[in-house]
């Protein structure tokens, strides 16, 4: 719903596309690309032409008449499968899969003129953290050739949280939202790369954020494509939450 509602998430991400530099393409980590269920390996998009995917149901009809009609990058994702080649990571091009909401909401907000070529990757739920840092490192050399690489997914997600008090979209976070973001934060300045990894298990209700792991995952990947010599230079650029429990920080890395 970022994608038609006001919120603090949204305005933040209204300004961001006009104070980065701007890429070549950009290529996004997507929580909603799950290779878990395609066999395990990385699939990468290989479209010239990607289509809008309307993965979800139950909500306005708004939400489905929208199309991000950016171009996608065939020579892009050739470069990724031989860095992960390059790393002994197998992956896979899709010519024919297009953008699922996890890209193409945040991208019609940051560059609503969709005129950049984008590019998504895969997660695979059913592998590790580290498995998912290891995906970003071998992305890393992208930086340097003009990509951005966004990890999409969100820094806590519990929908049956949401469902159950259905709280006003700027209602606060309770402590065992607030608590989980604020010892991530601090294991983000502190360079603590495993606990980061590993912020399900270690943080203040990890598991009551994240059910599931595929939300956090793309963050993994951020952090291996942005960490150099130096570590992680992590910096939290945003932190809000939206309907109380589904807190929307944004990280930015090296």
């Amino acid at each position: 719903m970022m994608a038609l509602e006001p919120s603090p998430a949204r305005t933040f991400l209204a300004g961001l596309g006009t104070r980065l530099p701007r890429p070549r393409a950009i290529l996004v980590v997507s929580a909603h690309h799950d290779a878990a269920h395609e066999g395990g390996r990385a699939t990468v998009t290989a479209s010239a032409a990607p289509p809008t995917i309307h993965d979800f149901g139950g909500f306005p009809d708004e939400l489905f008449a929208m199309r991000y009609p950016a171009p996608g990058d065939p020579a892009l994702a050739r470069r990724i499968v031989d860095l992960f080649t390059g790393h002994g990571l197998a992956v896979t091009p899709d010519p024919d899969r297009g953008l699922d909401h996890g890209a193409w909401v945040p991208l019609s907000v940051i560059y609503p003129d969709a005129d950049i070529p984008v590019v998504q990757l895969s997660i695979a739920s059913n592998a590790s953290p580290e498995w998912h840092y290891a995906l970003g490192q071998a992305l890393a050399p992208l930086r340097d050739e003009g990509v951005l690489i966004i990890g999409s997914g969100s820094i806590t997600h519990n929908l049956r949280a949401f469902f159950t008090a259905r709280p006003a979209i700027g209602a606060p976070a309770p402590a065992w939202v607030s608590d989980f973001t604020a010892w991530v934060a601090g294991r983000m300045e502190a360079n603590a790369v495993d606990d980061v990894l590993h912020a399900v298990e270690r943080a203040p209700h990890g598991r009551d954020n994240h059910p599931t792991p595929d939300h956090i995952l793309p963050l993994f990947v951020a952090m291996g494509a942005g960490a150099d010599e130096r570590g992680l230079m992590a910096k939290r650029l945003h932190d809000s939450t939206t309907y109380a429990v589904l807190a929307m920080d944004v990280y930015a890395f090296g």
